[in-house]
């Protein structure tokens, strides 16, 4: 077992760490205060190739493996878990169900422009009723002639209000009695995108509910076969669910590195406060977790990248990691005491951003759910 990344590997952790330590970092609290979703650092990071990392280079990708993502998003959410969340979801949810269930003209027509974040996607799956049932989507799509029409209300759905969003991909119900996958582009009549949310996480991020007031679009956009949507869906989480894991990595070891610099320099009865073991003990406690979440979601990567079952691994590094990451959080806040909870804080922020991550894509209980099936209990 070798547990090294490659010099290709991290040769690129150091590239991105550089470009979100000089892009993001400075401007990342205002951003958060503002509710500002930066256009042109996520085209930025376009250009440095970050949203075609996984994907083959005939279409504009990087022809890179999951882990070299993985490594994208963890520095990127070391900084911001907006800028993070903006990359793993339009890489995850948006281009990635075309890539893999797209007809050739699909791919051809849509990834270039995804790839080479020239654009962005979304996936309308969350509706206002249902959220870890996902098997009870009311949106529905008809047939009519060669067109579908789409009818339906979506909820918390991530960049799917921006300039550079360029199409959505819907789950709806169709006739055959199943769910399908159809795509949406924007400026279709009968998509209307909702005011963005105020959000207590994640601000900087764009995110809205999405509805489908009959909207037409050709039979052509169906993604997929009819009826297969759930299917679809729940095999795309499971790459999401490791690049979560990914970006509660980077919440994590964001809030141990800012609590050992406090830690560090704070004095308190005559000598820094790290020097007591109550506190240095959390410290170390979270250290050790922080480095468990990594190897979990490393190796869910990995096992991904060998084309072996990952749905397990997936499961236990996104519960983990994100359980992981609002500990960290809150350990974090701890060591800063009362200016912990001042927004000029740096760890208030992160504190903020890391619970969603034991809910979205899935929430804790869900990867309960996974886990407790694979051991083969009747759940």
């Amino acid at each position: 077992m070798d547990f090294a990344l490659s010099d290709e590997h991290q040769a690129f952790r150091r590239v991105v760490r550089s470009f979100a330590e000089s892009e993001i970092a400075p401007h990342a609290a205002r951003w958060d205060d503002e509710h500002h979703f930066p256009l042109d650092v996520v085209r930025a990071m376009g250009d440095l190739g970050l949203f075609g990392i996984p994907f083959p280079e005939e279409f504009g990708g990087g022809g890179a493996d999951f882990l070299m993502f993985c490594i994208a998003v963890e520095e990127i959410a070391r900084v911001d878990a907006s800028l993070a969340i903006t990359l793993e979801a339009a890489v995850g949810l948006g281009a990635n169900p075309i890539h893999h269930f797209g007809t050739a003209e699909q791919k051809g027509r849509w990834l270039p422009d995804l790839l080479a974040g020239r654009a962005l996607a979304a996936f309308a799956l969350t509706e206002p009723d249902s959220g870890s049932d996902a098997g009870a989507t009311r949106t529905k799509a008809v047939r009519d002639g060669d067109e579908w029409v789409i009818d339906g209300t979506k909820a918390f759905i991530t960049n799917s209000g921006t300039a550079m969003t360029s199409l959505i991909t819907v789950t709806a119900r169709t006739p055959d009695g199943g769910i399908s996958t159809i795509v949406v582009e924007s400026g279709t009549p009968g998509l209307v995108i909702e005011p963005a949310y105020r959000k207590m996480a994640w601000r900087a991020s764009d995110t809205h509910g999405v509805r489908f007031e009959r909207c037409r679009v050709p039979r052509g956009n169906l993604l997929g076969e009819q009826g297969r949507g759930l299917h679809q869906f729940l095999s795309i989480l499971d790459d999401g669910r490791i690049a979560i894991g990914a970006m509660s990595v980077g919440i994590a070891s964001a809030c141990l590195d800012h609590a050992v610099a406090y830690a560090t320099h704070r004095s308190a009865f005559g000598r820094p406060i790290g020097a007591n073991q109550g506190l240095a003990f959390q410290l170390a406690d979270l250290q050790v977790a922080v480095e468990a979440a990594r190897l979990l979601t490393y190796r869910a990567a990995w096992l991904r990248d060998q084309g072996r079952p990952f749905k397990q691994a997936a499961a236990q590094a996104k519960l983990f990691a994100s359980e992981t990451a609002v500990d960290a959080g809150r350990v974090a806040t701890q060591v800063f005491g009362g200016a912990g909870v001042m927004e000029a804080s740096p760890v208030a922020r992160f504190y903020r951003d890391a619970k969603i991550l034991e809910i979205g894509e899935g929430t804790s209980e869900i990867q309960r759910l996974v886990i407790a099936r694979g051991l083969g209990l009747p759940v």
